[in-house]
């Protein structure tokens, strides 16, 4: 058998991604390598100035489209209007979510029904829409965002880690059951990547920030693109042979604690 190219191997031309919340942070870095390596981008969010500043930057092959996930009923026109902007949705990536940070005695349910509803309601029934479309065409990739705390313990964060764990089920689920028809489906958790949220957050905490660099042992912050060209890896012909798994890309923070 002939080896492909290197450049073959990752290369997304022809490809469509609908990634929600794609305008900023996490979402923003995966478009940006997914359309350097040919692909065109749908972005999905509710802040539409931010999906057109986001398209702007990424050129001709972005394409802005405003929604709310956590809006059941409107999920399908959804998916629906991804095709007719940029083609059959071939790479689905569901980045959209909602982080809370509160001790689990003060997390009231309709706090922990809200992160759940976004992470994997909205997600689950996108995926639902996507899916059936890459089931009829026997061709598809499926990413889910998941986070570092779906592998360790963290505290004030049970809202945010039942959510992202719950894309480790629905991962290893539904890679069995649409692995036969063609669709691979996996998973990254990210670590510490630098953001204005991470800057946020340790703004004047240099003894946490000391902590944190401190159990990576990279012993530096990730960038949003690490993410990304973890996503064309996962998206691309090199990883055909990939389906249900949780890639962290963390510089090692997970396998630390």
């Amino acid at each position: 058998m002939n080896l492909p190219s290197p450049t073959a191997a990752f290369d997304l031309t022809g490809q469509t991604a609908l990634i929600t919340g794609g305008g900023t942070g996490l979402g923003f870095g995966m478009a940006r390598c997914l359309v350097a390596t040919g692909a065109k981008v749908v972005l999905v969010g509710r802040r539409e100035n931010e999906l057109a500043k986001a398209c702007a930057a990424l050129g001709a092959g972005a394409f802005p489209l405003a929604g709310d996930i956590t809006k059941l009923a409107t999920v399908p026109a959804l998916a629906a209007a991804a095709g007719q902007l940029a083609g059959p949705v071939t790479i689905l990536i569901n980045n959209a979510g909602v982080h809370l940070k509160k001790p689990a005695v003060q997390t009231s349910d309709a706090e922990f029904a809200g992160v759940l509803e976004t992470h994997v309601s909205g997600a689950f029934a996108l995926t639902r829409e996507v899916g059936r479309r890459m089931v009829e065409r026997k061709s598809g990739c499926i990413l889910f965002t998941a986070s570092m705390t779906a592998l360790i313990g963290m505290p004030a964060v049970v809202a945010y880690s039942a959510a992202k764990s719950a894309y480790l089920g629905i991962v290893r689920t539904l890679s069995t059951e649409w692995g036969p028809h063609g669709v691979r489906v996996n998973a990254i958790a990210p670590g510490w990547i630098a953001s204005e949220m991470l800057d946020r957050a340790l703004s004047g905490d240099p003894a946490r920030k000391a902590r944190i660099l401190g159990r990576t042992p990279l012993a530096r912050f990730g960038d949003p693109d690490d993410i990304g060209w973890a996503a064309v890896y996962l998206a691309s012909p090199a990883a055909r042979f990939v389906t249900g798994v949780v890639l962290p890309v963390d510089g090692g923070a997970a396998d630390s604690f």
